[in-house]
């Protein structure tokens, strides 16, 4: 006789205090992509996110429909994975790293940092798309993942609808067809987006002076673009032009957004990538639970050569290259970072397929 597990509901998420120390903030541009759906409204965005897009490849994004109460949603369903399963629930489905799959959990305390003994601090859960031919079934075996389904591909879809407006703005940058990269990005095709829960775990001081104070190295996304639901706790920089490293300031209901290097390369190198990392927070946060959701918007089985854009080809950044797949690039960099025994720095390691070509770490 099987007997049900009886669990609490998710509780309210309760955000944490915005840190109250002095810290070195990045100028992000803010885009109200609520103005996508007036008239001249997509042209307006496209302007305005051109800016970022050729400055840093970071931006906000408020006015997206995304309510308040679906924000806090997100944490709390995060939280409830975090503090309500059992290890033996998170790990129904772990990650195949050796496959360069990400789907499911990864637990934290796996792997050394930089050459210490001071163990990674992240737990995560990737959730693939709720797509209606549910190709992606085989992944949901996590009780998490049965128990909250519905309002999960709610939340995904909602996310994803906001990406798929931000692809329409890049296509019209670049003088593409609207539907160019919304067309080869779209739910329902095969590929590896995901929905993500990262919890960090505090350490001690003393083990974070061993690894630099930093929780997540230097680096850039795998896929196109990545949409981070607002994070109170203070901790992701961004490391700009001449070196210096700078402080994501939270967005009230906003959505911090970033270029991942699939998009770099259809781009031609015209869309700036943003090294990004996350480093200890300030003492008045040190304890706070830093639970981050995330939307990871990631390429599947197209040609992520060099889009045959007019003002890439005006710019002479366009250039007739062999096809490379968004899938055999994105699975390749997933194994290549994370299938190690351990995470060591690698300042001057690469990742290369075909034509294109990845620094690998940065600190």
């Amino acid at each position: 006789m099987t007997v049900a597990t009886i669990r609490p509901q998710p509780k309210e998420w309760v955000a944490p205090q915005e840190t109250q120390e002095d810290l070195d903030w990045a100028e992000l541009t803010t885009v109200d992509i609520g103005k996508f759906d007036q008239p001249g409204g997509k042209q307006e965005l496209a302007n305005e996110l051109k800016q970022a897009v050729e400055k840093d490849g970071f931006w906000a994004v408020v006015g997206h429909g995304i309510s308040k109460e679906e924000f806090n949603h997100q944490y709390a369903l995060g939280q409830h994975f975090f503090e309500d399963y059992t290890l033996e629930e998170k790990k129904a489905q772990e990650v195949q790293f050796e496959k360069g799959n990400y789907f499911g959990y990864k637990i934290k305390g796996n792997k050394k940092v930089f050459d210490t003994d001071v163990r990674d601090n992240v737990e995560t859960l990737n959730i693939a798309k709720f797509t209606s031919d549910h190709k992606y079934d085989e992944y949901f075996k996590q009780p998490f993942i049965q128990e909250h389904r519905e309002e999960l591909e709610i939340l995904s879809r909602k996310a994803f609808e906001v990406a798929r407006k931000l692809l329409v703005l890049f296509a019209i940058i670049l003088e593409l067809p609207e539907n160019y990269f919304a067309d080869r990005h779209a739910y329902d095709l095969a590929s590896d987006d995901h929905l993500r829960y990262m919890r960090y775990h505090p350490r001690s001081i003393e083990d974070d002076e061993q690894v630099e104070r930093i929780w997540a190295r230097g680096h850039t996304d795998f896929g196109s673009l990545t949409l981070l639901y607002n994070q109170v706790v203070a901790g992701l920089q961004i490391r700009l032009s001449d070196g210096s490293w700078k402080y994501v300031k939270p967005v009230d209901q906003g959505l911090i957004c970033n270029i991942g290097d699939t998009l770099l390369f259809w781009s031609g190198g015209y869309f700036k990538l943003t090294i990004h990392r996350v480093i200890r927070p300030p003492n008045d946060q040190i304890n706070a639970p830093r639970i981050g959701t995330f939307y990871f918007v990631r390429p599947g089985d197209v040609d992520i050569s060099i889009a045959p854009s007019p003002l890439l080809k005006k710019l002479g950044l366009y250039e007739d290259i062999d096809p490379v797949s968004g899938t055999d690039y994105v699975r390749g960099r997933v194994k290549d970072y994370h299938d190690r025994k351990d995470y060591l720095k690698r300042e001057n390691a690469t990742f290369r397929l075909g034509a294109f070509e990845i620094k690998d770490g940065f600190d």
